[in-house]
């Protein structure tokens, strides 16, 4: 995302987006056609080098080449790749892995991609290459950021996995990132022709827009992570039917995100934002008291809000963080824009799954603490349990020593072994209830997580200043 500018100025946006959505169709089709892990990690790398190219270049398109009174439409247009598309995505992948197998998902790509094809061979100008401009590269601060990035990627990532600074890996590859980033920051501002224009976050509306946007993708990529992974641990969901819950979060969507331009022609876009983060916020907050029986229809508001409130934050946010962004710097602030919304996502998504599993082991000590076989209501749960497990045992069928063996001898030996067993087995029953109510909670505090960090987002707009954006009409 960061190497879109600069790449499309070297071989133009024409060329540079055709051969990369082209590659990224053939990568979708390998995909599907992968037989090992091995294989799928390479063609989905591959898919993600040509894939990154299209979303901040769908955003400079939009910048440079519309009409200023043009501008909002096509912001709103672009919001839904960036908020409907991810919560769509699991509801129709869900469908496609159930009803035709996984290579579905990545196959569907091919119809719209050709269509996308044909629409950007006949509507975007020829222009020549300028491959001199690679020799003026800024190589050291490429080099730099895609180590750097890289690092801190698999460190969120792997985080989790390995204990996070427990870990001798995850605390040798922070360092990298973090020497690496740090260097790449201090190039960067004294680097004559930066790959990174980072001096742009010193515009007062895009650096506070940019704040919020990396707030945002934290929260939209992290809810979305969390949504479905509740459904199916605590609810046995499987692909489709998370996918038709999920769903709820992106079809209000298309119905709000086209009126957003005419809002924005009566409302202060701060308002918009403002409105929007809190709404979203509110839809968290209604999780809070998740339990065994909240499933699909306790989840449909909560859904449908967090739709209205995602429908309204994109379009202008983004013409509001253009304020001040010349026409000529589009492209580096597209580059820089979207790369902070991934990033915020991948933290997002990081965090939280880091903080569901700390807050799940935090409700267990809390839950046990209150669990003894000391207490009546424990030992009258576990009583209930044993005879629940003596009811099914004794229903079962009867062995085969009893036919030929001593009867009192077997039932001696098998009922007091038998009244042992069904003891563990409520025991364990009981730790697999505690386990359970512990992991919901956990889920609760992680909807909770997103809440505050959707109410931070709204303290940038108070700081927002009301003007023109790149080209774009007032607000």
């Amino acid at each position: 995302m960061p190497l879109t500018d600069f790449l499309s100025q070297v071989f133009s946006v024409r060329r540079y987006l055709l051969v990369n959505t082209a590659l990224f169709l053939l990568f979708s089709v390998l995909c599907g056609h992968a037989h090992s892990l091995s294989e799928m990690i390479i063609y989905r790398a591959l898919q993600g080098f040509t894939g990154g190219v299209l979303i901040p270049l769908a955003f400079t398109i939009i910048l440079s080449m519309l009409p200023p009174s043009k501008h909002a439409m096509g912001l709103a247009g672009f919001a839904v790749t960036a908020t409907f598309a991810p919560a769509i995505g699991p509801a129709i992948g869900g469908y496609l892995n159930d009803t035709y197998g996984w290579p579905w998902v990545f196959y569907i790509n091919l119809g719209p991609g050709a269509v996308m094809l044909g629409a950007l061979w006949c509507g975007l100008p020829k222009a020549p290459m300028q491959l001199g401009l690679l020799r003026r590269g800024d190589w050291r601060g490429i080099a730099l950021m895609a180590i750097g990035l890289a690092a801190l990627q698999t460190v969120l990532d792997d985080g989790n996995v390995y204990d996070w600074f427990g870990s001798a890996f995850i605390v040798k590859l922070s360092l990298i990132a973090g020497l690496a980033l740090t260097a790449f920051v201090v190039l960067e501002f004294f680097t004559p022709e930066p790959v990174i224009k980072l001096r742009l976050l010193g515009q007062r509306n895009f650096g506070f827009g940019t704040l919020s946007m990396f707030l945002l993708g934290f929260a939209v990529y992290a809810s979305a992570y969390l949504l479905p992974q509740y459904l199916a641990v605590t609810q046995g969901f499987d692909a489709e039917q998370s996918g038709a819950v999920v769903a709820w979060t992106g079809l209000p969507q298309l119905l709000v995100i086209p009126l957003v331009p005419l809002l924005m022609k009566h409302v202060d876009a701060r308002l918009l934002v403002g409105a929007g983060f809190l709404v979203f916020a509110a839809s968290c907050f209604m999780c809070l008291h998740l339990d065994l029986d909240y499933a699909a229809p306790q989840l449909f508001w909560p859904d449908v809000t967090r739709a209205l409130g995602q429908a309204v934050i994109l379009t202008p946010l983004t013409a509001i963080a253009m304020v001040g962004i010349a026409p000529a710097e589009a492209g580096a602030a597209s580059g820089l824009f979207n790369m902070m919304r991934n990033l915020g996502g991948a933290i997002g998504t990081a965090a939280v799954e880091t903080f569901l599993t700390k807050r799940e082991q935090f409700h267990s000590f809390i839950i046990n603490g209150h669990v003894s076989l000391l207490q009546p209501a424990t030992r009258s749960r576990i009583a209930d349990l044993q005879q629940y497990f003596s009811t099914h045992r004794a229903a079962s069928a009867v062995d085969p020593q009893l036919l030929t063996g001593n009867l009192q001898q077997y039932s001696m030996a098998h009922g007091a072994a038998g009244v042992a067993r069904e003891w563990h087995q409520a025991v364990i029953a009981v730790g697999n209830a505690i386990h359970e109510q512990a992991t919901i909670m956990g889920y609760a505090d992680c909807f909770a997580l997103l809440g505050v960090v959707l109410l931070a987002a709204v303290l940038p707009m108070a700081l927002l200043r009301k003007g023109t954006g790149a080209g774009g009409t007032a607000h």
